[in-house]
């Protein structure tokens, strides 16, 4: 099994990102690292770790997991085609799709939130309006599961998040 995880280049959230992996890997599955371009990516709490591959090279039928990572750097990807692509192409072809803290905005402005139950990073307060104006429905959980999308809402549900991934990929 394969998994992709699509981080910014500057400023994903290493908890987030490390946590996942970790657990993903110990269960024999590989994790390919993707961003923007090729190379060294920053985390936002001084990590740094190397992307194999660019979005735009990402061929979704290689991965049966998805996963986008949160961290201030995801912002970038709120409205980037490359990403909605991913995203899109991930539910077309029925993958396992992950979003955790801000990266649930992604698969939002994607267009494949409507009708869904997702949770995303709220501490501002206005990124729960966000998933409702896209037509997702707003959970306020920790982790949120809606068939084969699963969204986290920050750091501190990094390994819940992970242990929900490896359940549903099993479950399929």
């Amino acid at each position: 099994m394969k998994s992709l995880f699509i981080i910014a280049q500057e400023g994903y959230q290493d908890t987030e990102y490390g946590t996942p992996k970790k657990i993903l890997e110990e269960k024999g599955i590989a994790v390919i690292t993707a961003s923007e371009k090729v190379g060294l990516c920053h985390g936002g709490l001084g990590g740094n770790t190397t992307a194999q591959i660019s979005l735009k090279e990402v061929l979704v039928s290689d991965y049966d997991l998805i996963v986008f990572i949160g961290g201030p750097g995801a912002v970038g990807y709120q409205h980037n085609v490359e990403a909605y692509r991913i995203a899109q192409e991930a539910v077309q072809q029925q993958k396992l799709l992950g979003a955790i803290c801000i990266a649930p905005t992604i698969l939002a402005y994607a267009g494949i939130l409507k009708g869904r139950k997702a949770t995303v990073w709220n501490n501002d307060g206005q990124q729960d309006k966000l998933l409702q104006q896209q037509g997702a429905v707003y959970t306020g959980e920790t982790v949120t599961v809606d068939g084969k999308i699963v969204t986290a809402n920050g750091p501190k549900a990094a390994e819940e998040f992970g242990k929900k991934l490896l359940l549903v990929l099993n479950r399929n």
